[in-house]
């Protein structure tokens, strides 16, 4: 479903990522894991077609994101890591905007249905600019969510969540990936990425340092009852270690 392809991003003399290749298939939850400055929020602004690489392609659903960004952007729902809305505009009238946008029919009734589930049906015809930074949130996924989009990225899903909301968040990942979806999440929170992620990718300085199945992490480090971040220690640790002359 998602496709990247020997992606490369400089800026200048840095290098910030370099040569990142993955694949996201329909049916499951990839973690993007790695340390502050590895390079995942660049990697997730390329495959949302917020930044041009310098080198690589990235294909959604089989549409090349540079020859076709719109067939490609079509499929793609885009939760950011901070929620950037209209704030004069309602909570109802930024979604029947962004339906009228995407050229969905029934936006009205998707509008609602999304308010409902996030529970932003009492708040839906207040401005968005009197909603707390998790109404916001919420409000994003909504939106994100709204054309019923094949693959989902999502940047930092749980910040500003109550713990309702965060679970209820988790379920949907886990749910959209169980239809036949493609889900690709970055976060701090170890406990999200074990709990709903079916592979995991750490990123580290601009390259992949490892992925896989939790279980197979777990057997390349030697620890059978590893926990995700323990696994994620050791293995950015290894890769930082000086090399022995």
């Amino acid at each position: 479903m998602i496709d990247v392809e020997q992606l490369v991003k400089t800026y200048g003399r840095v290098t910030a990522v370099d040569g990142v290749s993955f694949r996201v298939e329909g049916g499951e939850v990839v973690a993007l894991l790695g340390p502050n400055g590895a390079g995942k929020s660049t990697t997730i602004k390329a495959i949302t077609g917020l930044l041009r690489p310098t080198r690589g392609r990235v294909t959604v659903g089989g549409h090349d994101l540079e020859s076709s960004p719109l067939e490609a952007k079509a499929l793609l729902g885009y939760v950011p890591d901070r929620p950037y809305l209209y704030q004069k505009l309602t909570g109802r009238e930024l979604l029947r905007f962004l339906a009228r946008l995407r050229r969905v029919a029934d936006g009205e009734a998707r509008a609602d249905r999304w308010l409902t589930h996030f529970g932003l049906q009492r708040s839906a015809n207040e401005l968005i600019e009197t909603y707390s930074h998790g109404m916001r949130q919420k409000l994003t996924f909504a939106a994100a969510l709204l054309h019923d989009p094949p693959a989902l990225v999502i940047d930092e899903p749980m910040v500003g969540l109550d713990p309702r909301a965060a679970h209820d968040v988790r379920r949907l990942m886990r749910q959209h990936a169980d239809e036949g979806g493609a889900v690709l999440l970055t976060t701090h929170s170890m406990d999200v990425a074990e709990a709903v992620s079916d592979r995991v990718l750490l990123l580290d300085r601009g390259v992949i340092a490892a992925e896989g199945r939790l279980e197979d992490l777990r057997h390349s480090i030697g620890r059978a009852d590893a926990s995700l971040e323990a696994i994620f220690l050791q293995l950015t640790e290894e890769a930082s270690a000086p090399v022995e002359p």
